[in-house]
């Protein structure tokens, strides 16, 4: 679960929750993380500086670095370098040294490189959770690298993991 204080808050808390066999969910690891410079909203377009607020599936990786450990279709390509700067003049060099395609407007089973939009171009997508580089993103979720190594681990497809994203009061209601 990734929620942030508010809709307009740029800073997330990441919750990594496991259910048991009896359906019960057990809260595991937290970490500090970044989400999109304006917030968060229920209708995301390209280009809006807001995270989507949902439930998405989370079934495709990759990175600059090669595979650590995730059970996830995994590709390593070095068109996962972006060397510009962030809102806040940081570098991005490292941000997607690993990532993990949040299937917002991204068809599963295809490379987080994917420029397919099953909802159009309009509805923005390449939405994913990736090295956090010390500010805000233009609509993923942030975390830092060796929480990002973490959670590619504990990802199991044959878990259908998912993640569940948005400010805290619109995941209450």
């Amino acid at each position: 679960m990734a929620s942030g204080k508010s809709a307009t808050a740029n800073t997330v808390t990441v919750v990594l929750y496991t259910r048991t066999p009896q359906g019960t969910w057990l809260p595991g690891a937290a970490w500090s993380g970044h989400n999109a410079l304006d917030g968060w909203t229920t209708d995301h377009h390209e280009g809006d500086l807001h995270s989507p607020i949902g439930v998405y599936s989370l079934t495709d990786a990759g990175g600059l670095y090669a595979n650590p450990g995730t059970k996830l279709p995994y590709l390593r390509s070095p068109q996962f370098q972006d060397l510009g700067t962030g809102f806040e003049g940081e570098s991005l060099a490292d941000a997607f040294n690993y990532v993990i395609a949040i299937n917002y407007n991204h068809v599963p089973g295809t490379s987080p490189l994917s420029s397919d939009r099953p909802m159009g171009e309009e509805k923005g997508g390449g939405i994913w959770v990736h090295v956090d580089h010390g500010g805000p993103t233009h609509g993923c979720i942030s975390l830092p690298q060796p929480d990002m190594v973490t959670l590619l681990r504990e990802l199991d497809p044959a878990r259908h993991p998912v993640i569940v994203m948005g400010d805290a009061a619109a995941l209450a209601g």
